[in-house]
């Protein structure tokens, strides 16, 4: 969907249409309420990811991404609100629900008192599409010494071992919370080149926080950001790098260039002099005089939309 086709409503909320040819979601989440020391951390939060989807999940430090993602996987108990899970409340979250479920916490959660061999053979019982080549070949590519105890791996080791657990199960959903954090350049490239062959591959549905920003640039297919307990915008990422600007000038003439052609408007901070900068996307045209318009980049989206 082309992000100029937005309404004014959904740079508030959920910002993807739907339509009855969509398939189910895989990730339905309505008026999630959750608040630390009376402070609200996810605050009346829509939000819907639907099957094959690769979403980068962006916010500032604190902003509530990991609880968030926790939230929509049953790890942390919400206050108000609902989670459907490929069309069932995840209340009654069965093992067959979990079992189409991958998830690489931010902290690794392995039994360092176990080998990879030892790991790896354990979770392999739970799953009935647990993909064993897969490991074969991940284990061996990345090096990962599969007979030596988990706690003498190194940081990098612990999470490439913990990304090899959440793929072997060939799973429908994958919530990634800072999954390369731990990760050399190399070791990055290589997660992201397996992450999008399973996203090709299977049609996996693909959630991850990252605050490396040229990451998402590689593999996120979309952008949600996260900014004051809410989805303020989710949107495919070209479409926002084809046709998002920001315009700076006096406030009536960027109104009256908005209104002129159609502009979806995302983002609006008023400098001195009377003038504003405007975040909007849409067919711009010819930029009138006393008008300045930039072209943006993630790092500038990022800026923009989390604030």
């Amino acid at each position: 969907m082309n992000i100029s086709a937005l309404n004014p409503s959904a740079v508030q909320g959920l910002s993807l249409a739907s339509s009855q040819l969509e398939p189910a979601a895989s990730v339905q989440l309505s008026s999630l309420q959750l608040a630390y020391g009376g402070k609200p951390v996810l605050d009346r939060l829509d939000w819907q990811l639907l099957p094959g989807q690769v979403v980068g999940l962006l916010g500032r430090n604190g902003v509530g991404k990991t609880t968030l993602l926790e939230s929509l996987l049953g790890l942390r108990e919400i206050e108000d609100g609902r989670i459907d899970l490929f069309g069932q409340p995840l209340a009654q979250m069965d093992d067959a629900m979990r079992a189409r479920i991958g998830f690489v916490p931010q902290q690794s959660q392995l039994f360092g008192w176990l080998t990879p061999r030892q790991l790896l053979a354990y979770f392999k019982s739970f799953y009935p599409k647990w993909n064993q080549a897969k490991v074969d070949g991940l284990m061996s590519r990345w090096e990962i010494p599969a007979d030596q105890l988990i706690s003498k791996l190194s940081g990098g080791q612990q999470q490439r071992l913990s990304i090899v657990r959440a793929l072997a199960p060939e799973p429908d959903l994958l919530v990634l919370d800072e999954p390369v954090s731990s990760l050399d350049p190399i070791g990055r490239r290589d997660f992201l080149r397996e992450l999008v062959e399973q996203v090709l591959d299977r049609g996996t549905t693909v959630v991850f926080s990252t605050h490396i920003l040229s990451d998402l640039e590689r593999v996120a297919f979309n952008v949600a950001f996260m900014a004051r307990g809410k989805i303020s915008l989710q949107a495919p990422l070209s479409d926002l790098m084809d046709s998002g600007r920001r315009i700076t000038g006096l406030v009536s003439r960027v109104d009256a260039h908005v209104r002129a052609h159609g502009l979806q408007v995302l983002s609006r901070r008023a400098l001195d002099g009377g003038q504003v900068a405007v975040l909007a996307t849409g067919e711009h045209g010819l930029m009138p005089e006393g008008l300045v318009s930039d072209s943006l980049n993630l790092e500038d989206l990022f800026a923009e939309l989390t604030q």
